[in-house]
C-alpha cells in the first residue's frame, strides 16, 4: 500500500509486503424493498444501493430496543447492537433511511445516524455471507528473498536498542497474564515466532459487516502481511527463532478489522474495540485509520454520527481496562493545524475539502488513545510521519523495521504502523510489572518514561514546542527500560 492517499493504514517498506487495494464499487444491486409497517408515516422508496449505518441512542437496553424498532420501521436490518454504548449498526437499501429512521415514536430515540461508507456494501446483505474458513495463512517471503532472516536476528533489531527493550528484557520479558490485541489485517498464528504467544480463544474476525466471527482461522490474514508484521514487533517469542518482540513473554490475540480490499470501515473498528473490552485485553494496537474518510468531521451528519459511535466504543474499552495505542499516520501532516484533505473518501471518488481541527483522524485522535509518531534509526522524525503539538503523545521506531511475515517469513516494513506496536509492547511490559495499573495509569507512565527528544538542530518551523513536549516526538521516544523499573 502506498504512503499517499491511504496514509498510515497498513504501510509497508517493501513492495513485496505492501497491500494492493481495490476500490469498492459505487453501487450494488438492491436486495430488498424497504417496507412501511402498519401505522407508519414512512413511504416506501425505490431501493438504492445496500448501505451500512450507525444509529446512536442512549446507552441502555430499552433505548437500543426502540432504536432497533426504528431501524426496522425504516426498512432496515439490524446488523449488530451494542446496548452498553448505545450504538446500533444497521443495513438498508432505503435511500431515505437517515430520515425515515427518525420517524415515529421509536425514531425519537435516535440521537444521530450516519452512513459508514460512501460505496455500497461489498460484503453482501447480512446473513448472506458464509463464515470464514480456517484457511492456511498466506505465504510470506521465502528463504533468501529480500530481508529474510532464516536464523536468529535479534542483533539486527536496532529498533529494540533505541527504545531500550534489550535492556528491559533483563528485568522482564512480560507476563503471561497480559493480553495484547492486534487490531489489524489478521495474524498468522502458525508462524514459529508467534505461535507460542498466540491466544486463539480470544481472537476474532470483525470484517463481515462488523459482526464478530469466531470461526477458527477467520482471524488469519488473507491478502495482507501487515497484521503479522505488527504482531511480531509486539510479542515475537524468545525461542531461538528469528527475532524478539518488545514484550516476548505476553500473549497476543488477532482482532481482524481489515477486509480483503484493505478497508477498515467503522463497524469493523467498533466491533474490534468492543471485543477487546469484553475479552480481557490489556492493550490493543491500531495501526490504521478508519475508512473512508482520513478525517471525520462532526459538522457532517454522517461523519459526525460515526465519530460519536467510535468515540463511545473507545471509551467503553478504556472503562473496561483496555489501553488503546494507535499510529499517527504517514502523510507528513500537521494534525494540530488541519486545513485541507484531498484523499477522502477513498472508497469512491476523493474530493478536496476544507477541514479544521474538529475533523478527527479516527481512532488515533480520540480521547484515551495513545498517538504514536515514527522515528528513524538516527532518532529523527521519519519523513512520512504525521506530527502535531499536543497531538503526538510519544514516538518510536518506524523506519525499516524487521519483523514477522506470514508463512514463517521475516521482512522489513516502514510506517507509523510499525512505530505504534513498539509502544503497545512497552505498555504491555509496564502492565506486566504494574498489574494493578489501568489504562490511564499506563498512559501517564508512557508519557513520563519517554525520553525527551529535542527538535532538529537545524531549525524546522514545523517542530514547535519544547524538548519535553513537541510536535515531532510528543513527550519523547518510548523507553522500555524505564517502563519496567518499579521504583518510580
Amino acid at each position: 500500500m502506498s504512503l499517499t492517499s491511504r496514509t498510515r493504514r497498513l504501510t509497508a517498506g517493501l513492495a513485496v509486503a505492501a497491500l494492493t487495494l481495490t476500490t469498492a464499487g459505487a453501487a450494488s444491486a438492491a436486495y430488498a424493498m424497504p417496507y412501511a409497517p402498519a401505522g407508519s408515516t414512512v413511504t416506501a422508496a425505490e431501493p438504492g444501493p445496500l448501505m451500512n449505518y450507525v444509529v446512536n441512542t442512549k446507552a441502555s437496553p430499552g433505548h437500543v430496543r426502540k432504536a432497533e424498532n426504528a431501524v426496522k420501521a425504516a426498512g432496515g436490518t439490524v446488523v449488530e447492537s451494542y446496548a452498553r454504548i448505545g450504538v446500533v449498526v444497521a443495513q438498508s437499501t432505503n435511500p431515505d433511511f437517515r430520515t425515515d429512521v427518525r420517524a415515529g415514536r421509536d425514531g425519537r430515540e435516535v440521537q444521530s445516524v450516519g452512513a459508514t461508507r460512501t460505496a455500497a456494501v461489498s460484503e453482501g446483505p447480512v446473513g448472506s455471507a458464509a463464515k470464514a474458513s480456517a484457511q492456511a495463512p498466506t505465504k510470506g517471503l521465502a528463504a533468501g528473498e529480500a530481508t529474510m532472516a532464516a536464523d536468529p536476528d535479534e542483533a539486527k533489531q536496532w529498533d529494540m536498542v533505541q527504545i531500550k527493550a534489550d535492556q528491559a528484557h533483563k528485568v522482564t520479558d512480560g507476563s503471561r497474564q497480559v493480553l495484547v490485541g492486534i487490531n489489524d489485517s489478521g495474524v498468522d498464528d502458525t508462524h514459529p515466532d508467534l505461535a507460542p504467544n498466540f491466544d486463539a480463544r480470544n481472537s476474532v474476525n470483525c470484517t463481515g459487516n462488523g459482526v464478530p466471527d469466531t470461526t477458527p482461522g477467520g482471524w488469519r490474514p488473507t491478502t495482507s502481511a501487515h497484521g503479522t508484521h505488527v504482531a511480531g514487533t509486539v510479542a515475537a517469542a524468545r525461542n531461538g527463532v528469528g527475532i524478539v518482540g518488545v514484550a516476548p513473554g505476553v500473549r497476543i490475540a488477532s482482532v481482524k478489522v481489515v477486509n480483503d480490499d484493505g478497508y477498515i470501515y467503522p463497524e469493523y473498528a467498533i466491533c474490534g474495540f468492543v471485543w477487546a473490552a469484553e475479552h480481557g485485553m490489556d492493550v490493543t494496537n491500531h495501526s490504521y485509520f478508519i475508512d473512508p474518510w482520513q478525517f471525520w468531521c462532526d459538522d457532517n451528519a454522517d461523519q459526525g454520527a460515526v465519530q460519536e459511535a467510535v468515540r463511545r466504543a473507545v471509551a467503553y474499552a478504556t472503562d473496561r481496562g483496555v489501553l488503546s495505542v494507535a499510529a499517527a499516520g504517514n502523510s507528513n501532516y500537521d494534525l494540530s493545524n488541519k486545513t485541507t484533505d484531498s484523499s477522502s473518501p477513498n472508497d469512491s471518488t476523493a474530493v478536496t475539502r476544507q477541514i479544521d481541527n474538529d475533523c478527527l483522524d479516527l481512532p488515533t485522535e480520540l480521547p484515551g488513545v495513545i498517538t504514536v509518531a515514527s522515528t528513524t534509526q538516527a532518532k529523527a522524525k521519519s519523513g512520512f510521519s504525521n506530527f502535531g503539538l499536543h497531538t503526538i503523545d510519544v514516538a518510536a521506531p518506524g523506519s525499516s523495521i524487521l519483523s514477522t511475515l506470514p508463512g514463517g517469513g521475516y521482512g522489513t516494513m516502514s510506517g507509523t504502523s510499525m512505530a505504534s506496536p513498539h509502544v503497545a509492547g512497552v505498555a504491555a511490559l509496564m502492565k506486566s510489572v504494574h498489574p494493578w495499573w489501568g489504562p490511564r495509569d499506563l498512559e501517564r507512565g508512557l508519557r513520563k518514561q519517554a525520553d525527551d527528544t529535542a527538535c532538529p538542530a537545524t531549525p524546522d518551523p514545523r517542530c514547535t514546542g519544547t524538548t519535553a513536549d513537541n510536535a515531532f516526538y510528543g513527550e519523547g521516544i518510548a523507553d522500555a527500560l524505564d517502563a519496567v523499573r518499579r521504583g518510580w
